[in-house]
């Protein structure tokens, strides 16, 4: 008599320990640098400082969401600091009625406030992401030369703009939207928490947010099944310049001017923030959470590293390594999960 062979439940699903890192390693490494920062400089975990490190990654983290929806779909977008500092220039020009050389030294013109600013630089953006969602989409340029001359060309306008001076001396309720507070919490933090809210519910219970992710993953099986995947890759530029649009305007107002040069390098830091947080640069992988948890962890490196008198030269070193680390892993768990 021989028994019956043991058969596996199909339902069950082996325990993936390695999955399970992957998706919770950002958390797991930012509690860890909290800690180690904490041990080693006690002043860092007091209320201020955390609050500084909220303030300053609100700006570059309003563009990681937007670049979150553009590497979802596996493109990229070079152009955002630019375009936050052309958006910035436009929503100063706005909001002081003149053109930058008139402002240099800080005096008023008859501006038009903050709500129209606030609209003339998202429609900037908004403009600029449709150029350039454009020349990818119907020109069938790749992203990464498209953003890259954008890049170049956003400065460039931005200077023109500016006659290569800022625009500086606003009033308060311009300046409330960088340097203000409601109840505790400074205003740019608010306005970040707010649209990473709305991005994770777009992305994870909207029609739209299922279409970025069905691209993302497979373009070409996306359009077989009926998906119109230039109008989604289009869109997601669409959103990124609104973000710089936003940001733009959210950093003069922090600023109390708006600078020409404002936004060099902050490429590196919102691409690191979207990659570090697990969204795959293949597409089709990744959460707004995981960018919001990339976004501080790179806050809290930076904040620990200058509390701890580290020099700027080794920052960048060590932000470099953290990125092309990020994405080694991303290669990896790429790869196992094919096997699997």
């Amino acid at each position: 008599m021989t028994s019956a062979p043991i058969t596996q439940n199909p339902d069950k699903q082996p325990f993936d320990a390695f999955g399970l890192l992957a998706r919770f390693a950002p958390l797991i490494f930012l509690v860890i640098l909290m800690a180690v920062f904490a041990t080693l400089q006690p002043r860092f975990l007091s209320t201020i400082n955390l609050l500084n490190v909220l303030r300053q990654i609100s700006i570059s983290g309003l563009l990681a969401i937007g670049m979150t929806f553009v590497i979802l779909t596996a493109g990229i977008d070079l152009s955002v600091g630019s375009l936050l500092a052309f958006c910035g220039i436009v929503a100063a020009i706005v909001a002081k009625g003149g053109a930058a050389g008139n402002f240099a030294g800080g005096g008023h013109g008859a501006g038009h406030g903050w709500g129209l600013a606030l609209l003339a630089a998202v429609a900037v953006g908004i403009l600029c992401g449709l150029l350039q969602g454009a020349a990818i989409t119907k020109a069938k340029v790749p992203p990464f030369v498209v953003t890259l001359g954008g890049m170049s060309a956003f400065r460039g306008a931005t200077l023109l703009l500016a006659n290569g001076g800022p625009i500086s001396g606003f009033d308060e309720s311009f300046t409330f939207w960088g340097q203000g507070r409601i109840g505790m919490i400074p205003t740019p933090v608010v306005i970040f928490i707010a649209f990473a809210v709305l991005a994770h519910l777009i992305l994870r219970y909207t029609r739209f947010g299922r279409q970025v992710y069905a691209v993302g993953g497979n373009a070409e099986a996306a359009r077989l099944s009926g998906l119109k995947v230039p109008r989604i890759l289009l869109s997601v530029y669409v959103l990124m310049g609104f973000f710089s649009g936003l940001a733009g305007f959210v950093l003069a107002a922090r600023l109390n001017s708006a600078e020409a040069v404002a936004g060099i390098g902050y490429e590196l830091t919102v691409i690191a923030s979207v990659v570090i947080g697990g969204t795959s640069l293949f597409g089709g992988i990744g959460t707004i959470f995981g960018t919001v948890v990339g976004a501080i962890l790179i806050g809290v490196l930076l904040n620990g590293l200058v509390l701890l008198n580290v020099s700027s030269y080794i920052q960048q070193i060590v932000i470099g390594l953290i990125i092309v680390l990020a994405v080694a892993f991303d290669t990896y768990a790429k790869s196992r999960r094919r096997r699997a």
